[in-house]
């Protein structure tokens, strides 16, 4: 039977592999250019060279699953290109084109910092939305019947000009689908190139601003994501999985028709990959921070959990989708810093990618880039991927001199300010997952990881007082890594709003989203089904919801009061408050949730053996940190379990490099990670 498994991670930069060996343990891991212009060059040339390093050939014959975790759909979202939703278009009820224009009046980040706030854009211009005439009540009853002439207009209007994406959603649909349902039949017959995403197979819960973006993400990613799958699919010639972003895969078949579930799915891949390597080391509660080309994603780890949200976004696009927890910056390595209208220097969110790439890769790239300023400061090698990727530092010097020139300092002083903002940006975004979560950034050590992940790890230290930072064994690959221990997971969701939920009621919206939840499985292939349910639920009058788990069993009065029980506690926890003696403030039941899981086996990591001499350095360079100077380099290989390095120091290995500051020291643990603290702690 064969053995092998493997994870590849398409990123902005760099596409990243692991393979392990279930027979004899063994996890080969490697790295290889992205290849934008047609992301599945880079992953077959990933997955070749991996097999070639396992076994001396390329043949599929052994592997028994390959796991794939991508964002290349939605980084043109990320990055707010032009020309990414020029393709998009919306149907919409009659009497509500200006949904996307009235959105929510919540400022983000508070007024105080956002006084002459904005909304962003719309993702679809008012041009491009059409009406369609039919109502249903928020029970799903129809009170206008639907206009299929008005319907035929809209699907030969988009026709006409040409928009091949186009997302539906009609008022009330998530109690009944049906006027949807419709629409998408007259779209089929009189626009059949268009690919078309209902809110109702999408997100099938009230609030029809989040639930229209939502679908239209889908819809803009759809296209470009079938056209990948069916080029990997016909060249690897067998089935493969996606990794999805709330923590579970899904086969590539399945994957095409719910694109957007994949939307975070690299970032979530790396979140559970670094919760496995931090619990296995005796961190069970983390911050984990993946450090990629284009992009920081930050997620918090409690108890070995990383958590889940469903108010998450894409870019500036909010989707409500459930997903693990991640917020993402434009700050990754690729990120071009440039000068502001006013005179001031800026880092992100637009990013070089791997094509042309940073001024140092050679490739054409002219913008300075966070990594340019790295290698002329010397605390990355003259490198990347153990030399397989030679650095032209002469032209990084050339760029950010240049660059200093505009800005009136010295190149030292702009390179060291480009790391600098780089470091804040991750800095706010570890904030925002903690702080604004209500947890304290001071009680968890941080998880650096990634191509770029460890660079700034001191730096972070010092900005958010943290208490450590751990630097996996090859860092860059955690992610690529993490897409082999997780399950299959799909979710569910269905919108019942009631104060008196009856258990006959809540009990059949269960068991239709198991039996939804159960032939997914089946089809994957799983004689082994587990179910977790959850519910949404509020004090009657409030905004938004808190999500509590819900026991399995017989759905009776008992189990309604032990979820309500849940959500009181829950609420405390959260706004230190909550009303279970107060009959006065009802409890609200709005959403029901089941997760279909099929379970895996996953990977275990291997203690290393101890080291009992002296770590020797293999060379010196020219470093700067606070001044020139020359410091010592290792190599990551050549460390074993209790090693101990003292900054002002480089520590080279594959995937990245882990630059130790004056002031700080790394050692090495059981589990083969790199654990950072500041001297002064």
């Amino acid at each position: 039977m064969p053995s092998v498994r493997i994870g590849v991670d398409t990123g902005g930069t760099f596409t990243d592999v692991v393979l392990v060996d279930e027979e004899s343990g063994r996890i080969v891991t490697t790295k290889t250019p992205s290849t934008p212009a047609n992301p599945a060059d880079g992953f077959m040339a990933g997955v070749h060279k991996v097999l070639e390093a396992h076994a001396g050939s390329h043949a599929l014959d052994a592997v028994s699953a390959l796991v794939h975790g991508t964002t290349v759909a939605t980084n043109q979202l990320l990055e707010d290109r032009p020309d990414g939703t020029s393709h998009l278009g919306f149907v919409t009820t009659e009497g509500f084109e200006f949904v996307l224009e009235i959105a929510r009046q919540s400022v983000p980040d508070g007024y105080g910092n956002s006084y002459f706030w904005v909304k962003p854009p719309r993702i679809v211009p008012v041009h491009r939305v059409r009406t369609v005439g039919g109502r249903l009540d928020h029970l799903g009853r129809e009170v206008r019947p639907f206009d299929e002439a008005q319907a035929v207009r809209a699907a030969r209007w988009f026709r006409e000009r040409g928009v091949t994406a186009i997302g539906v959603c009609f008022l009330h649909s998530y109690a009944n689908p049906g006027h949807e349902r419709r629409m998408r039949e007259v779209l089929e017959r009189e626009h059949p190139e268009a690919v078309v995403s209902l809110s109702s197979d999408v997100l099938r819960e009230y609030r029809e601003y989040e639930r229209s973006v939502t679908t239209l993400v889908d819809a803009a990613v759809k296209p470009i994501m079938r056209r990948y799958i069916d080029n990997l699919s016909e060249r690897l010639g067998r089935p493969f999985s996606v990794m999805k972003s709330n923590g579970g895969v899904l086969s590539a078949a399945e994957v095409v028709h719910q694109p957007i579930t994949t939307v975070l799915s690299g970032p979530a891949a790396g979140a559970l990959g670094a919760a496995l390597v931090a619990g296995t080391a005796g961190h069970p509660s983390v911050i984990t921070l993946d450090g990629g080309g284009t992009s920081t994603d930050v997620a918090v780890v409690v108890d070995g959990e990383p958590s889940l949200t469903t108010e998450g976004s894409i870019g500036r696009y909010p989707c409500k989708i459930p997903m693990i927890d991640i917020v993402t910056v434009g700050a990754g390595g690729g990120s071009i810093a440039w000068i502001s209208p006013e005179g001031t220097l800026k880092v992100g969110p637009r990013s070089a990618g791997a094509d042309p790439g940073p001024i140092c890769y050679g490739r054409g790239g002219t913008e300075v880039t966070v990594t340019d300023a790295h290698v002329f400061l010397g605390r990355v090698p003259p490198h990347l991927l153990g030399g397989e990727i030679p650095l032209d530092v002469a032209a990084a010097r050339a760029g950010v001199t240049a660059l200093a020139g505009r800005l009136g300092l010295t190149p030292e002083r702009c390179a060291t300010g480009i790391l600098e903002i780089s470091a804040f940006n991750q800095s706010n975004a570890i904030r925002q997952i903690t702080v604004q979560r209500g947890l304290d950034v001071r009680d968890f050590p941080m998880v650096a990881f990634g191509g770029s992940g460890p660079l700034l790890a001191c730096r972070l230290i010092d900005i958010l007082g943290l208490p450590a930072a751990i630097v996996p064994p090859d860092p860059g690959n955690v992610s690529a890594f993490g897409l082999l221990t997780v399950d299959v997971k799909n979710d569910y969701v269905r919108t019942h709003v009631s104060r008196d939920p009856s258990p006959e009621a809540v009990a059949e919206i269960l068991g239709d989203l198991e039996a939804e939840a159960a032939a997914a499985l089946d089809r994957e292939g799983f004689a082994e089904h587990v179910y977790a349910r959850s519910a949404d639920l509020r004090y009657y009058g409030q905004a938004y919801e808190v999500r509590v788990a819900a026991p399995d069993g017989p759905v009776d009065e008992a189990w309604l009061g032990a979820v309500a029980e849940r959500f009181h506690a829950e609420h405390e926890r959260l706004y230190g408050y909550g009303y279970r003696d107060d009959p006065s403030h009802a409890v609200e039941w709005v959403n029901l949730r089941v997760s279909g899981i099929g379970p895996i086996v996953r990977p275990k990591i291997a203690r290393r053996p101890r080291q009992e001499d002296e770590p020797s350095p293999v060379a010196t360079r020219d470093v700067y940190y606070e001044r020139w100077g020359r410091t010592v380099t290792y190599r990551r290989g050549d460390l074993g379990a209790g090693a101990v390095v003292h900054g002002p120091a480089v520590i080279e290995e594959y995937g990245s490099t882990l630059p130790v500051h004056p002031g700080f020291t790394a050692t090495m643990d059981d589990y083969g990670n790199l654990v950072v603290v500041s001297d002064d702690r």
